[in-house]
């Protein structure tokens, strides 16, 4: 009987270990998480459409040190396409005391406004000292440092590779987001361009998806016979669908990226958004480890590629000068 009495007791013990570990193990692997840093990925549009640039920041993290859900996590939030939900969005991101907000263009005021004091890496295609983001580019000051592609100041020089593509396009139109930050901008650089070329510009203007298909038939109605897409989030994300609608309506059309050429568009001029942000992902890694915002430079990306897609001329019909496919940094047979 005593022995059994010991046996009870013993095992009851065991059993009691055994509940304590199975508290604690969770509690432990809580308190691991609530330890990893959180970065805040703040962005104007819908993840869906942003999957491969989320990659592409995920592989600078990794080249930084950091992976996520083993030693840093990441929150999204995402405005799908409604631009007045970034202020909302930015302010949860605050509250909620991340390390670091990575912020796209459209996104960068609501952040900054959002916090004086969170480390904030943007992305912008804008002068960001003109755009009143930053102080400076070697020494930015306060909370915000990023990427520049300056793709918007690029628009002019879009205009005259199209026309080099389309010589005997008198007029031209331009996709220009009237909601996006960079609109106006846009449309006065690119007016003045065309003047210096002497081909008339046409701006078209689609703020939404929804409005892709009209713009495209009104660029047909206007007689152009050439498209610019200005450089904008809203068509980033969408290159593919651009492309499709470029080949649909039978207009040659240049964007900033070389997805727009690889989904079928004619050319393309400008910085890769991939590449972007993975610089992104390799500057919020170095803020993660202790650099300060305020002393890391806004990086001015210089990597500029033009890619043609000589299959895509031969179906409008398109000869490629030779000097233009000479001069171009791929070539899509």
């Amino acid at each position: 009987m005593k022995h059994r009495i010991q046996f009870l007791r013993s095992r009851r013990e065991f059993i009691a270990l055994l509940g304590g570990a199975a508290v604690a193990w969770p509690l432990a692997v809580h308190a691991q998480q609530a330890a990893m840093p959180v970065i805040g990925f703040l962005n104007s549009e819908s993840q869906d459409l942003y999957e491969q640039f989320v990659r592409a920041f995920h592989r600078g993290l990794n080249e930084a040190g950091f992976l996520e859900g083993r030693n840093v996590v990441v929150e999204y939030r995402w405005a799908e396409g409604k631009y007045e939900r970034l202020p909302a969005l930015a302010d949860e991101l605050a509250r909620r005391q991340v390390a670091v907000i990575v912020a796209n263009p459209p996104s960068v005021l609501p952040a900054k406004a959002a916090s004086a004091t969170i480390p904030i890496v943007f992305t912008t295609s804008l002068d960001p000292v003109e755009a009143g983001i930053v102080g400076s580019l070697s020494r930015p000051g306060g909370n915000l440092t990023g990427i520049t592609s300056l793709n918007v100041e690029m628009e002019p020089k879009r205009l005259e590779l199209l026309h080099e593509l389309v010589p005997t396009a008198t007029v031209i139109a331009a996709l220009v987001n009237p909601a996006g930050p960079n609109a106006e901008t846009q449309s006065t650089s690119l007016q003045a361009a065309s003047r210096t070329l002497g081909v008339q510009l046409d701006v078209v203007h689609a703020s939404t998806e929804a409005e892709f298909d009209r713009a495209f038939e009104s660029v047909a109605q206007r007689g152009a016979g050439a498209l610019l897409i200005c450089a904008d989030p809203l068509f980033v994300s969408r290159s593919a669908e651009l492309a499709a609608l470029a080949a649909r309506h039978a207009v040659p059309a240049i964007w900033q990226g070389s997805e727009f050429v690889a989904a079928g568009g004619l050319a393309s001029y400008g910085t890769s958004i991939a590449y972007i942000y993975r610089q992104l992902g390799i500057y919020t890694g170095r803020i993660l480890k202790g650099e300060k915002p305020a002393e890391l430079p806004v990086q001015q990306v210089a990597k500029i590629e033009l890619v043609i897609n000589l299959k895509t001329a031969r179906a409008l019909g398109i000869t490629v000068p030779l000097p233009l496919v000479g001069r171009a940094d791929e070539v899509i047979e």
